[in-house]
């Protein structure tokens, strides 16, 4: 049974820190720490956390890096008081599309640490086949990336099977690299992991399961029977299904804490590991986005994330196992997010975000018919790099209409033109991806953008539903621990069926029961905005159209 007394830990290892979070029975923050890898572990000479190749968009990680970020993690979390004995589950959250290439001698240190050492000084370089990990900025497998498609009958396929196409950043091309240009390292790799089972397998002391959701972003799933795809594996590399090893649900315990850390940390040896999971699966646990709601991140670029009964076919977005229920994980990500925004902030808006909101608010929904497509790099979705502006009268019927105007009259028309372009943009998407809008949708809206209410008003009138924000910032992080804690409780419940009277409840219920006020209602759809913007979503079609017709 629950103790009043219990604590979980969620550890999250991205591209630039490792952070660590204890969090009491009420999903309260009781203690936090985190490691910079450019700062606090100078000698792996980072820049953001990450080493630059000798090739172009070659991008890797010394592993002996986020080994060391371990240890330093847990000491500072300790000083800031946390008692680790009191953990009653941990889970992790990890940087997406990593791979990590464990020697056989690797394997055998992993289960025989010594508590009296740290840990990087057992599990050095000879642990691993592949001294660079590979990250997921790295983007040099296209031609990987074109053997795998065609291998299993064309980029459709792959789709289908896999949930994405191929990119050069996923782990299945990144393996068929290691095996096409470093045969000896491939042969000698006992077993191959995400960022995610690394991290998890030092704190079991054994290689742990690569989850299915995190496994879901390596090309080489089958999401239909969340197993790896034979066809995929053989168009990947030989033998690399005992490299895998066999998958696990996200929502499973996969182990106690290793005697490692109960006798170097205090950890109780009854503490139990969840499986741990790539980040943008995490953060989806961490926002609790249930089955009607939209997760719209506003940041650099951004993104959009969606619960889905079936696998869209979208060759441009992904689809991921769902890490906390049954079903799938849409995600949409789009490249001209806040950089776009602030490009017209500074040029329109006297570089003020007040001044910016001020001139949004100042227009009406619809903006007179003024509407415009601005993809300063080349967009994923659509596919497009350039401008567009189109005034009422613009039409596609009219080739010199068609072209737009080259400015408009006013810096509040640019701005509402700008922000209502690209929500469209997310919304049309949205759609195609198999998001099913009605009276029910809800938005939360995340990340840096979120900030600002009059944005947010336009996302409410373009998706005419409802806008909510959150307080935390650390969803990815905040969400392991969250898993540490329901699927501990939902493994209890089933050992003890008679104790709770009813089965588990799902895991939005769960984290919403226990923490009801983490969201906010900021803003609701205006009356008339499906008649202006169901209409307008017709004309972005028609310019998307055009910039795909005359595009450079």
């Amino acid at each position: 049974m629950q103790s009043v007394h219990e604590t979980y830990l969620g550890l999250d290892l991205s591209t630039q820190k490792l952070k660590a979070v204890l969090l009491n029975h009420k999903l309260e923050d009781v203690a936090h720490a985190e490691v910079k890898f450019d700062s606090d572990l100078p000698e792996f000479r980072t820049s953001g956390g990450v080493n630059a190749g000798r090739s172009k968009n070659e991008f890797y990680v010394h592993p002996i890096m986020w080994i060391k970020a371990v240890d330093m993690v847990l000491d500072r979390i300790v000083v800031q008081g946390a008692d680790l004995s009191t953990v009653a589950a941990l889970s992790g959250s990890a940087q997406q599309h990593g791979s990590l290439f464990w020697s056989r001698s690797g394997i055998e240190s992993l289960r025989n640490l010594d508590a009296d050492k740290f840990l990087h000084t057992q599990l050095d370089d000879s642990a691993f086949t592949v001294h660079r990990t590979p990250i997921w900025m790295d983007g040099t497998t296209v031609q990987q990336c074109e053997e795998m498609e065609a291998a299993v009958g064309g980029r459709d396929k792959m789709v289908a099977i896999t949930g994405s196409k191929c990119y050069e950043r996923f782990t299945g091309p990144q393996i068929r690299k290691i095996f096409q240009e470093r045969p000896d390292c491939y042969r000698n790799t006992e077993r191959i992991s995400l960022v995610s089972s690394f991290l998890a397998s030092i704190f079991i002391g054994d290689i742990a399961p690569i989850d299915c959701s995190d496994g879901s972003g390596m090309n080489l799933l089958d999401l239909s029977t969340q197993d790896w795809s034979d066809d995929c594996l053989a168009a990947c590399a030989p033998g690399l299904h005992a490299k895998l090893g066999k998958p696990a649900p996200a929502a499973s315990i996969i182990g106690s804490v290793g005697s490692f850390f109960v006798q170097r940390y205090n950890f109780s040896a009854a503490c139990k590991v969840v499986t741990f999971t790539g980040d943008n699966l995490s953060a989806l646990a961490g926002m609790n986005v249930g089955q009607d709601w939209l997760a719209l991140s506003l940041g650099t670029s951004d993104t959009v994330m969606m619960k889905l009964d079936t696998p869209s076919h979208l060759s441009e977005a992904h689809v991921l196992v769902h890490p906390t229920d049954i079903g799938f994980m849409g995600l949409l990500c789009f490249r001209n997010g806040s950089l776009v925004r602030d490009i017209f902030k500074r040029a329109e808006a006297n570089d003020s975000w007040d001044h910016f909101s001020e001139l949004l608010d100042s227009t009406p929904r619809g903006n007179f018919g003024n509407l415009a497509l601005h993809f300063t790099s080349k967009e994923i979705l659509p596919p497009v790099k350039g401008s567009l502006r189109w005034n009422k009268s613009s039409c596609l019927e009219n080739a010199e209409l068609a072209k737009g105007v080259l400015k408009y009259s006013s810096p509040q028309t640019e701005i509402r033109a700008l922000v209502e372009g690209q929500m469209l943009t997310r919304k049309v998407y949205a759609t195609e991806m198999g998001f099913s809008f009605g009276e029910n949708t809800k938005i939360l809206a995340t990340g840096g953008a979120s900030a600002n209410r009059s944005i947010l008003q336009v996302i409410s009138d373009v998706f005419n539903a409802p806008v909510y924000t959150q307080k935390t910032t650390e969803a990815a992080l905040f969400g392991a621990a969250y898993r540490a804690k329901y699927v501990l409780s939902v493994v209890r419940m089933k050992e003890n069926p008679g104790s709770g009277g009813r089965g588990p409840m799902s895991y939005y219920d769960f984290i919403s029961d226990l923490r009801p006020h983490s969201i906010t209602r900021v803003c609701d759809p205006s009356k008339d905005c499906e008649e202006i913007y169901g209409s307008m979503a017709e004309r972005y079609k028609s310019m998307v159209s055009y910039m795909l017709k005359h595009q450079e």
